[in-house]
């Protein structure tokens, strides 16, 4: 099951019926399997690299993979017969793998609040990105330079960066991201207003803003 193989809503529903009627013993998919499917003869799930959300930098990785592989386990055992769920992890220590093993997640979001509070992270305070892209990486070496030296400092602002990109060249652009960090009772958009007008962008170069970013590629 996979959102480029299943061809479409009927030949989706066509599937599920399947596997359902237990015609299908074997189900391999993408995360579309973890959306809401009941599947009353499933009783065993295996996740391969269950641990892979995790890297790249994403301050929101480890909700995200907590609650993906917490819908992937619940089709498992879903009517009489008990479940069981095999995780495939390069680190079993990591506090999302020690709280889908104990099932506290009340835990696991206590913990992620205490490392956040401090440095003012989301719920505790506002992020900006700034993306600069240009074919030409000089350009965009140079756009995001200006904008590092003339990037607003205060109480309750903090500017990280300018460093590449997570995804360095995108549709042969060269990007590179500036992150501006506040206390969440600043407003930010009147900041990002004065910035962007002390900068003019090199040849070609563009620079992309996402307040509250939900990715940070």
């Amino acid at each position: 099951m996979a959102s480029d193989t299943l061809g479409g809503p009927a030949a989706t529903a066509e599937a599920v019926a399947k596997i359902s009627r237990r015609e299908v013993d074997l189900v391999i998919g993408t995360q579309i399997v973890a959306k809401g499917w009941h599947f009353p003869h499933l009783t065993l799930v295996g996740i391969v690299d269950a641990d892979l959300g995790l890297g790249g930098g994403d301050l929101r990785a480890g909700e995200r993979t907590i609650q993906l592989l917490h819908q992937v386990a619940g089709r498992a055992g879903r009517a009489s017969t008990p479940g069981r769920v095999l995780l495939q992890s390069y680190t079993p220590e990591h506090p999302v793998m020690q709280a889908l093993v104990s099932g506290d997640f009340d835990a696991f979001m206590a913990q992620e609040a205490a490392q956040r509070r401090p440095g003012f992270w989301p719920p505790y305070g506002r992020l900006a990105a700034l993306i600069i892209s240009a074919e030409d990486a000089k350009e965009a070496d140079a756009t995001a330079a200006d904008l590092g030296r003339t990037a607003p400092y205060g109480e309750g602002i903090q500017v990280l960066g300018p460093a590449p990109a997570p995804i360095a060249v995108l549709r042969n652009r060269h990007r590179r991201r500036i992150l501006l960090r506040t206390w969440r009772t600043i407003a930010v958009q009147p900041i990002l207003r004065r910035w962007l007008s002390m900068v003019k962008p090199g040849k070609g170069a563009r620079i992309d803003i996402d307040i509250d970013p939900v990715s940070f590629l």
